[in-house]
């Protein structure tokens, strides 16, 4: 079960390496960048330090185990299906893009960030599947999400002041018609 997940994580990063070569030009607002990615490094590798990923419950019921692959692989999809969909326009977080269009099509029609949304969902499904720990990961990565999506925010409602705004009224951040 481990090597499925294991497997899965790996391919699925590659491919995000990979697709980012297609990508438009972009800058990245490197000081807050910075300051959260060391936050959350700092708090992973004192984690993994501590042995908290090691020696827990790795094996499951087959109901548990089945349910986290599920989550793993919806979420993986949505967050496929939402890079694919964005195509060009994707950057990483809070970076701005030099020739900038909002994309509104695809999962962004559901939700205004679904990639992070369909990672999260893939890091539950991993937790629920493996280890319990690693909803430690997906704290991390939920708060490293929420704020980069709000510093995004804050960039479109100003790069796109006639058309983001109403995008926001009309769409949930993260779940759709709930967050």
């Amino acid at each position: 079960m481990e090597l499925v997940f294991a497997l899965g994580w790996a391919m699925f990063w590659a491919y995000w390496i990979v697709s980012a070569f297609g990508a438009k030009r972009s800058t990245v607002a490197w000081s807050s960048e910075v300051r959260i990615r060391v936050v959350i490094v700092v708090c992973a590798v004192v984690l993994v330090r501590l042995g908290v990923f090691r020696g827990g419950e790795l094996t499951t019921g087959p109901l548990r185990a089945a349910c986290g692959m599920i989550l793993f692989a919806l979420g993986l999809t949505l967050a496929i299906w939402a890079r694919v969909t964005i195509g060009r326009n994707w950057g990483g977080p809070m970076s701005r893009k030099d020739d900038l269009e909002l994309v509104t099509g695809g999962p962004y029609r559901l939700v205004r960030h679904p990639i992070y949304g369909g990672i999260l969902i893939a890091f539950v499904g991993t937790a629920i599947a493996l280890n319990w720990a690693w909803l430690i990961v997906v704290a991390l990565a939920g708060t490293y999400f929420v704020y980069s999506a709000t510093v995004e925010e804050r960039y479109l409602s100003g790069a796109l002041p006639d058309s983001y705004p109403s995008y926001r009224k009309s769409t949930k951040m993260f779940v759709p018609f709930i967050l």
